[in-house]
């Protein structure tokens, strides 16, 4: 067993632990990580482009009404930041959204947020931290949900495979949404488009999902489908066109 497996095994406890201790929280339809890319592959202008899709998309009514219309009317949204396998940063800590207020006063806070670049991309750090997230949420939710979007292949850090069959075992379910610009990833395997290294080593879990993004002009509508179809918890599985 190598280093990696053996250090995030020992952390399991724990994180079961600290899902038994918030046993009693407020609960919530979903808990949902949106764990967005960083890296130095996306510049000023393709950030600040990912922002407003987050922004416009969780302020659109059809995002507030598919919240208002699950069994609780409520989730919680944590958003997080990665890089390389040594960076990970919450942004937004878990907020509870549950109609149009609580979702712009969300947007807002988002907008003011600073940004922060990093070199290297290291999918498998996003999701380990942000099962760390979820482990340490102030609501329990009924379900789990990590959103992985970015531009770029698991080149930093534990292999991307291993974290996210450990997030499945823990019950959570992973979407991907891949921005496909028109670079090529360093690491990407040949003869493989990014989406569909998204679907074969990063999605996993019950109805999980890949939404692409062509650029990231086109960004925007692609979260706002992806959040519709994540908090509406539809089941059917693989890309969404």
């Amino acid at each position: 067993m190598n280093a990696s497996r053996r250090t995030l095994l020992a952390a399991l406890p724990a994180l079961a632990a600290a899902r038994a201790a918030r046993a009693s929280e407020e609960p919530v339809d979903m808990l949902l990580v949106l764990a967005v890319d960083v890296s130095r592959s996306i510049d000023e202008d393709e950030a600040k482009l990912q922002r407003e899709g987050y922004r416009a998309a969780m302020t659109d009514p059809r995002v507030v009404s598919a919240i208002r219309s699950g069994t609780l009317g409520a989730i919680a949204v944590c958003y997080l930041e990665w890089a390389s396998a040594d960076y990970q940063r919450i942004v937004i800590p878990w907020t509870r959204i549950d109609g149009q207020e609580a979702a712009n006063a969300w947007a807002e806070r988002l907008a003011a947020a600073p940004r922060v670049s990093m070199s290297w991309t290291s999918i498998s750090g996003a999701i380990e931290a942000s099962m760390r997230a979820i482990a340490a949420a102030p609501f329990e939710g009924t379900r789990k949900v990590i959103d992985i979007s970015g531009d770029g292949v698991n080149n930093s850090g534990a292999p991307v495979t291993l974290l996210r069959d450990l997030a499945v075992d823990a019950g959570i379910t992973i979407n991907g949404l891949p921005i496909l610009n028109d670079r090529s990833p360093f690491g990407q395997p040949q003869n493989m488009t990014l989406d569909q290294y998204f679907e074969e080593f990063v999605i996993g879990g019950p109805g999980a999902f890949v939404i692409p993004a062509e650029d990231f002009h086109s960004f925007q509508g692609a979260v706002l489908r992806k959040l519709i179809r994540e908090i509406s918890g539809r089941t059917e599985i693989g890309r969404f066109a």
